[in-house]
């Protein structure tokens, strides 16, 4: 959609890139793999995982890489924009027999040019801590596979924390462990902590200390990432049920959650001030969701395949008072040079307050760009930006009740409060906004990203997956289609609650309470609607209803759509990526973004370096795309 050129150049491998801040370049020199530099032959294998850590060395070189290749790890001084990569030297390299690393994690409070705490997942359930610099393995935990026998997806230290660390496993649970305490000789017992809704916290049963001291059960299926929030009183959980959801950690309390548009979440991530979080999966999509607000802001479409890393770019981002935008203002140069060195973020946690306070209807102008972006199994780095007219649309009229059409289709404070201030709102209102953009609505309503973004109406439907053919696209009650969002006759405010009520409740359960027909006609019409189930002959639709949905992702796609876990895609603003650039040969499994550089990685084994604007250094003399070799770029 945003890929430049067409034809072979849309097979070609960028090595650079630009954006408004200037160009960023592949370091090819600074490219990080196996010793010997050889593709690596990915079948079957697990996804290749970067993390760093600084170790404080006075040199002013105290950066430290690992990553995993099949069954190989590896611990290398990480050079950055500064030297070539020296591969033939790594400070700890380990080969593992019958099972493969999937994910690790630093721990940066202990730290040091002397020792590093390491902890390494893999793919049949244990959890190793390593130190990769003395060379000594520590300790080994879920040994004997007797609290888990799945994969491990992810694994983090507990901010702020020198003991405690948390294991997701694709069984969908989360364990807390506590380095000082040891594993069980027998299966845990637990008893429950606290229930809520699709989720569980257990702790374990023990007369001394044990490992887990905690377990968390998160939806069904496979929980595939989690990130703290950057305070560390927060978790977001990514799950294969396609269901975000966040969690007060300490207290084990959902505070919100949200419904992918279709497919798992593959990935989560936080804004550096909190107040956002993107997450991303099986629909192609990114999608923005705010902490505060408990909704889906915006989305993002630039993949063409599964989204398997979202990340924020601290430097990147920047919150300050003033007009004119800073994004717009003065040179790229001068820009750049005002928010480098971590001073984006500086400015977003100076001015978390002020902004919190600000609202749509205030007068005080503020410029806010969040800088993010994602890499996916279509081997393409998309990034983008989330500015002030996607975060605080500036209409006022739009929160309360209004006739204008046009107005309340197009307006994200409407989807906001879907279930009590959405208008009447027909199907010709709807096409007509997807496919322009209304001459008589405010400029700020837009859902273009950025100046350089261009108008995204145009590109919302044909390759978008639509939702015609969920189990509720046909109202039994002779109402409204999915797409007009109300009932045939209401014009009122009520009709939007009927509507989401509707969805919410259930599609059988609404239509045996709304139609007058014998008990008979009703237990066939939900046989017919409920096929999959239908060997179970129960005379109440209510369980009939509960075990479809239960059972069948359908069921559940279809009470969520078009409610605020998962508004419709005409309801909130779609972004555009300001790149949208091929740059590996395989699937991109590591986005992140440093200091004077961002990192990916593929699943060929190989970790590249691509330097922000200015931040060449001593090796843009090598830098030369015109040389750099046409296989192995990335």
């Amino acid at each position: 959609m945003a890929a430049e050129g067409g034809g072979k150049e849309m097979n070609e491998i960028k090595t650079q890139f630009t954006t408004r801040e200037g160009v960023y370049k592949l370091l090819t020199h600074s490219e990080y793999s196996r010793p010997n530099r050889v593709p690596f032959n990915s079948q079957g294998s697990n996804p290749v995982k970067v993390s760093f850590v600084n170790v404080n060395d006075q040199s002013g070189n105290g950066d430290r890489i690992c990553f995993n290749v099949g069954r190989e790890l590896y611990f290398y001084i990480y050079k950055g924009v500064r030297k070539a990569a020296d591969l033939s030297k790594p400070i700890d390299k380990r080969i593992y027999k019958g099972t493969q690393p999937t994910c690790h994690d630093f721990n940066p409070l202990t730290a040091t040019a002397e020792s590093v705490s390491l902890l390494v997942g893999f793919s049949a359930g244990q959890v190793q801590l390593i130190d990769p610099i003395k060379k000594e393995t520590s300790k080994l935990f879920n040994e004997e596979r007797l609290i888990d026998k799945s994969r491990v997806t992810c694994v983090r230290w507990v901010p702020g924390s020198e003991s405690l660390f948390l294991v997701a496993h694709s069984s969908g649970s989360m364990y807390l462990y506590n380095v000082e305490h040891t594993c069980g000789t027998t299966p845990p017992h637990y008893q429950l902590l606290k229930q809520g809704d699709n989720y569980a916290v257990h702790t374990c049963k023990s007369k001394s200390a044990r490992n887990p001291l905690l377990r968390w059960t998160v939806g069904e299926g496979a929980l595939n990432e989690f990130a703290f929030s950057p305070d560390g009183k927060f978790l977001a959980c990514a799950s294969q049920d396609g269901f975000l959801r966040v969690f007060g950690f300490d207290a084990a309390e959902l505070h919100g959650t949200m419904k992918s548009y279709f497919g798992g979440l593959l990935c989560v991530c936080w804004s550096p001030d909190g107040r956002y979080i993107v997450a991303g999966g099986e629909d192609d999509l990114v999608t923005v969701w705010s902490f505060s607000d408990c909704r889906v802001i915006a989305r993002g479409h630039g993949h063409k395949s599964w989204v398997s890393v979202v990340a924020f770019d601290h430097c990147t981002t920047s919150v300050e008072d003033g007009d004119p935008p800073a994004e717009f203002s003065g040179s790229d140069e001068e820009f750049h040079e005002q928010i480098h060195f971590g001073g984006g973020r500086d400015r977003a946690n100076s001015a978390h307050s002020r902004l919190s306070k600000r609202n749509s209807t205030d007068g005080r102008p503020v410029s806010v760009t969040y800088r993010f972006g994602s890499v996916g199994q279509d081997t393409q780095l998309c990034l983008w930006d989330l500015t002030e007219d996607i975060l605080f649309p500036h209409l006022p009229l739009s929160r309360t009740r209004t006739h204008t059409n046009v107005m309340s289709a197009t307006s994200p404070p409407a989807t906001g409060q879907a279930t009590t201030a959405t208008t009447t709102t027909t199907t010709t209102i709807t096409t007509t906004t997807t496919t322009a953009n209304p001459s008589g609505t405010n400029g700020n309503n837009s859902v273009s990203s950025s100046s350089n973004s261009g108008n995204p109406a145009n590109s919302l439907p044909s390759t978008l997956p639509r939702s015609n053919s969920l189990p509720h696209s046909s109202n039994p009650a002779g109402g409204s289609t999915p797409n007009s969002h109300t009932g045939s006759n209401s014009s009122t405010k009520g009709s939007s609650i009927i509507d989401s009520n509707f969805i919410a409740t259930g599609v059988s359960k609404f239509a045996t309470l709304s139609l007058h027909d014998s008990r008979k006609e009703r237990h066939e019409k939900d046989h017919k609607r409920n096929h999959s189930m239908g060997h179970i002959s129960s005379k109440s639709s209510d369980k009939l209803n509960q075990l479809s949905s239960s059972r069948t992702a359908k069921a559940d796609a279809a009470k969520t759509l078009g409610t605020m876990l998962c508004p419709r895609m005409e309801d909130v603003p779609l972004l555009e990526p300001l790149v949208c650039k091929k740059i590996a040969h395989e699937r991109l499994t590591v986005l992140i973004f440093l200091e004077d550089c961002l990192v990916t990685a593929c699943q060929e084994g190989f970790v590249c370096t691509w330097a922000r604007p200015g931040k060449v250094g001593l090796l843009s003399s090598q830098n030369n795309p015109a040389n750099s070799p046409s296989g192995t770029v990335v």
